[in-house]
């Protein structure tokens, strides 16, 4: 008996640090500390996956004898899988995987088959879909059982004729390849802006299955707004921050919006008429905030302005009592920031704020369009320096004249900045050809995610897929000696070629930056065009 108690009391030890590893709660900045992970806490086997093969009722329920030993068919030719890809690494808190794959020639009847030695018996599936999605039970065990483990998913094809109840081609091999679940979670919500139906922003938690709206056109007080786009959170995560046009489609020339999270659409009670007034002046865009001057008596939001036909980055106070410049609203001062070899000052675009300084990044370019495009820009940062600004300082590897870089956004611990690029001279505004970039925040050379590159199988190559608009999760979670990252972005790369969003694990070791396959947000209406998503603590209610 004693025995047995110590083998449950060591069990519940394992069971504890894993859930540690869990409370990435993304407080910005914040590390996630967490004890290693025992190499066999989660060792099994366990009894996670049923004992008989599950059968959709679209396949026959002779399909396991038709397609034999998991050995049997032709070595190739098969289905290939898309999602999960290959070498996937699933947050350990993700909604319930779902398997979807390219069937080639006739095929009509497939089997699904994971493995993992840390599992009594394989999770075998038939089904004539060409989808099929994990039953949450089954998930919730294998995330909690199986972590930071290979798990290896195969896929078999074949064609089905059900007049004879036999196959006539087939089976065939098709995809196999191992995936993984992370010993950590990833934290928050995410907010997007679709243009589908209608420009609204919708959101979700991690891990849930369906979408709500969270802020449409008709929620602005402002009665003519049409059009709600580019936002971003408040660090409270209570209110969401949006760029508001009384025309529809893309919208300019824009105000600013701050509403509630929660679905309710309230205005902050902190918010003045002044406030207001300069809020709703137009060709602003996207106001962003920092948890170091969102407390009472500095309420602040950054925004883009145009000043004398260049935009400038600007500061509001939220609280202020006159309109008046230097008192309500002012120009955060960008020392040195000329255009290369020459005296021009440069305009500023995108701009956002670190986490555990005051620091802006932003991008630097000779001309911006809209507050956002550019086509020659380079990544800087400036001093906030109390509203005053400083001298800009550009980011090494990030500021080329080959490349024009835009998008930046700081990691939740300043260490990185992900960044969109595509060839100078080109347009950052929807580009098909961006790809996604991670950086020191120092500078160096930049790592281009895997996550740029869709399935070989599904016929696209990147660029050409618009990987567009990375931004991070709120908070990082450390492993070991392992940091665990996690960026959102939209692509075009689905088969109806309209934008969706997708997820992607940044794994830091200390010395090596891993990257990893996108993950489909499957829980995303899958024909709507969904763009520039944010991603950060925001009091979403479900």
């Amino acid at each position: 008996m004693r025995q047995r108690w110590i083998v449950i009391a060591i069990l519940l030890v394992a069971c504890g640090s894993k859930h540690d590893t869990n409370n990435g709660n993304g407080d910005g900045g914040n590390h996630n500390e967490a004890t290693p992970l025992p190499p066999d806490a989660f060792a099994g086997p366990w009894d996670d996956f049923p004992a008989m093969p599950i059968i959709d009722p679209s396949a026959p329920g002779t399909a396991g004898t038709l397609f034999g030993s998991p050995t049997t068919g032709a070595p190739s030719g098969g289905p290939c899988l898309v999602e999960p890809e290959v070498g996937t690494l699933y947050p350990n808190n993700w909604l319930r995987p779902r398997f979807s794959w390219v069937p080639t020639g006739s095929e009509n009847l497939f089997e699904i088959r994971i493995t993992t030695p840390h599992e009594l018996q394989p999770l075998v599936v038939y089904t004539g879909a060409a989808t099929w999605t994990m039953p949450l039970d089954v998930w919730t065990k294998l995330a909690n059982h199986v972590v930071d483990q290979p798990i290896t998913v195969a896929v078999r094809g074949a064609t089905y004729d059900a007049g004879t109840m036999a196959l006539t081609t087939g089976p065939e091999l098709g995809s196999t390849g191992d995936i993984a679940i992370a010993p950590a979670a990833a934290p928050g919500a995410i907010v997007y802006w679709t243009t589908t139906g209608g420009t609204k922003l919708r959101g979700f938690k991690v891990g849930d299955e369906t979408v709500r709206d969270i802020i449409k056109p008709a929620d602005n007080p402002t009665q003519a707004t049409l059009c709600v786009g580019c936002h971003s959170s408040t660090p409270d995560g209570a209110y969401v921050g949006f760029s508001a046009s009384p025309q529809a489609g893309t919208g300019d020339p824009t105000e600013l919006g701050l509403l509630s999270a929660d679905g309710t659409a309230t205005q902050p009670p902190f918010l003045t008429d002044s406030a207001k007034l300069l809020m709703a002046r137009q060709n602003q865009e996207q106001p962003v905030f920092s948890k170091a001057h969102w407390r009472a008596g500095d309420h602040t939001a950054v925004t883009m302005y145009p000043i004398n036909s260049r935009f400038e980055m600007i500061w509001t106070d939220l609280e202020a009592t006159s309109q008046t410049e230097g008192t309500g609203w002012g120009v955060i001062v960008r020392v040195g920031d000329v255009v290369a070899g020459t005296t021009t000052p440069n305009a500023a675009a995108y701009a956002s704020f670190a986490h555990t300084d005051d620091t802006l990044l932003y991008v630097s370019a000779p001309n911006v369009s809209s507050g956002v495009s550019t086509s020659h820009g380079n990544l800087a940062t400036v001093p906030y320096t109390a509203r005053a600004g400083g001298t800009y300082a550009t980011v090494p590897g990030a500021d080329t004249t080959t490349y024009n870089e835009y998008y930046p956004t700081f990691s939740p611990d300043d260490k990185f900045i992900a960044f969109n690029r595509v060839l100078d001279g080109q347009s950052s505004y929807n580009n098909a050809q961006a790809e996604v970039f991670v950086i020191p925040r120092a500078g160096g050379t930049p790592v281009s995610l895997r996550a740029n590159a869709p399935p070989t199988c599904s016929g696209r190559t990147s660029p050409g897929v618009t990987n567009s608009w990375p931004k991070w999760a709120p908070g990082v979670t450390k492993v070991g000696a392992k940091s665990y990252y996690w960026v959102t972005f939209s692509s075009t790369r689905g088969t109806g070629n309209n934008p969706q969003l997708y997820v992607t694990p940044v794994v830091d070791d200390g010395t090596t930056l891993t990257t990893y396959p996108a993950l489909y947000l499957w829980n995303q209406p899958a024909g709507e065009n969904n763009h520039t998503p944010a991603w950060d603590n925001f009091d979403i209610i479900q």
